[in-house]
């Protein structure tokens, strides 16, 4: 390639512009620049030819109109090998331009701001910008482009060293702007499809017509579930999770700590309560006047399991509770905040990581979004549906007293976070047996009755809590023989009436809210 004589450079973040202007400058480089960075080197004494100057013709229209001109686009994308270019930039006192460096419109960063208008988003849309990144980066086998400023350096010694840059680095600049100007694109249409899209009353146009995805890789991870798996963490992550102590968050201590959050948010603004989780299923969940409390009643539904699990509360963790944590191995402890002397006991542990949820983090997306294969997703809302006692409809002749109903409402919060086919024994504050993720909803109550018997808690008077409808009374049957004087289901079933009559026969209250909570 020959050497690079000229440049343009059009910029909205101004880090590292000057020293690597001035690199351009001593290499004997013409610098062409428009507004705002054309001062800021002109400031500093780096001579600068305003594009307005060299192109003959005015910035318009509020400046949306200044880099789409034939001298500029010329400049960039004829093939220098060609005759009949040469021939025809030569005809239109077209020079070449050898180097782009151009970052975009701060879109993202723009429509990020919590009451950004319409208007102040779409003039924040770059035209120009995109544009020339494209003609440079179609034509790298003689033009450089560059649209990070983290390239500044690596391009600069180049230039310095030879005056001109390699054709892998070029390549690489290349594959690198297609890349930001296909997420630039992609922030756009996701904040417009948004905010053009009518409200909820018309259900044909509540999902998307076309998934857009957009999320940055945030870093590279150890391997994925298994060590001959890859991975990394890519999104907005840690604009709701902070890492305060340990190593490394893993693959798998990421899907685990957001399934702890999501649970224990449903307990958000409520009495002290702590989850404890493990392969994303609850393994006990309590709540008391305290954490400490809360540890004793979710830690005793299953003394087993909590070993490298993960463990959530919904108030800052203070030392009493810390204390009891730390004589157990955990792999993360996710809290709204710890306080000092609990985060200095718990950082003695270096394998503990100590994740601080940010309150944003209650918020969250509201869409699930998973990849099954062949290039594709299933995009479904987030279940958020919870039940208050007015929203039970209680189908039985016993009504259910006040410390069943609110084991109710406390299991049936519980359930929801639980591998189907779920089954929750409960208290009004506790977890007693927790059966997960079976092919049938008997042996989840199986299980589930066998943890409370090996935990050596009695389930005489609990509650028993169904994500989905029993299908035939034997689910319901077992719970009452293992001592469940009432249970909360969703109904819906064709045997709905054969299982009441059961409950019935038992003197078992039943409630039913109407709302499935399937989770696979």
């Amino acid at each position: 390639m020959a050497k690079i004589e000229r440049a343009l450079l059009s910029v909205s973040d101004k880090t590292g512009l000057v020293p690597f202007a001035n690199t351009l400058a001593k290499a004997g480089v013409e610098i062409i620049s428009t507004g705002g960075t054309a001062k800021a080197l002109r400031d500093q004494g780096i001579p600068v030819i305003e594009l307005s100057n060299y192109t003959g013709f005015p910035e318009m229209l509020d400046g949306r109109v200044k880099t789409l001109h034939p001298k500029v686009h010329g400049g960039l994308l004829y093939i220098r090998s060609s005759e009949a270019h040469r021939a025809a930039v030569e005809q239109h006192g077209i020079k070449p331009i050898d180097l782009v460096v151009v970052n975009l419109y701060p879109f993202e960063q723009t429509v990020a701001k919590p009451d950004v208008s319409l208007h102040e988003a779409i003039e924040n849309i770059d035209i120009g910008g995109p544009s020339m990144l494209r003609s440079a980066a179609k034509n790298h086998e003689s033009v450089t482009v560059v649209v990070d400023p983290a390239d500044y350096d690596e391009v600069a010694n180049q230039i310095a060293a030879g005056g001109d840059t390699t054709l892998e680095l070029r390549r690489s600049l290349a594959a690198k702007v297609f890349a930001r100007t296909a997420a630039y694109d992609l922030a756009i249409a996701a904040h417009l499809q948004k905010a053009f899209t009518p409200p909820r009353s018309a259900p044909s146009n509540e999902l998307p017509p076309e998934l857009i995805i957009r999320a940055p890789k945030v870093q590279a991870l150890r391997y994925g579930e298994n060590p001959h798996q890859r991975a990394a963490l890519y999104g907005g992550f840690n604009d709701f999770f902070r890492q305060l102590h340990g190593k490394e968050l893993s693959y798998n201590n990421i899907l685990d700590l957001t399934a702890a959050a999501a649970l224990i948010n449903e307990f958000a603004g409520e009495s002290a309560t702590l989850a404890i989780l493990k392969h994303t299923n609850p393994c006990g969940v309590g709540q008391g006047s305290t954490l400490r409390e809360a540890w004793d009643k979710a830690f005793a539904t299953d003394r087993q399991a909590p070993f490298g699990g993960i463990i959530a509360v919904n108030q800052p963790l203070d030392l009493a509770c810390a204390e009891a944590i730390s004589e157990i191995f955990s792999e993360v402890i996710v809290a709204p905040e710890f306080q000092p002397d609990a985060l200095e006991l718990l950082q003695k542990k270096k394998n503990l990581r100590l994740v601080r949820m940010l309150t944003t983090a209650v918020q969250g997306t509201q869409w699930d979004v998973r990849g099954v294969g062949a290039g594709s997703f299933l995009l479904q809302e987030r279940d958020t549906r919870g039940i208050s006692a007015m929203d039970l409809k209680i189908v039985t002749k016993r009504q259910p007293d006040a410390a069943e109903l609110r084991a109710m409402l406390f299991g049936w919060r519980v359930v929801k976070h639980v591998k189907s086919n779920a089954i929750v024994y409960s208290g009004s504050d506790r977890t007693l047996g927790i059966g997960a993720g079976q092919m049938s909803r008997v042996d989840s109550s199986r299980i589930a009755v066998w943890k409370s018997g090996e935990a050596k808690l009695g389930l005489k008077g609990s509650v028993v809590c169904s994500d989905a409808f029993f299908p035939f009374p034997d689910g319901l049957i077992a719970a009452a023989e293992a001592g469940a004087t009432a249970a909360i289901q969703p109904g819906g079933s064709v045997r709905d009436g054969e299982v009441i009559a059961a409950a019935d026969e038992r003197g078992i209250a039943m409630a039913l809210t109407g709302i499935r909570h399937f989770r696979h």
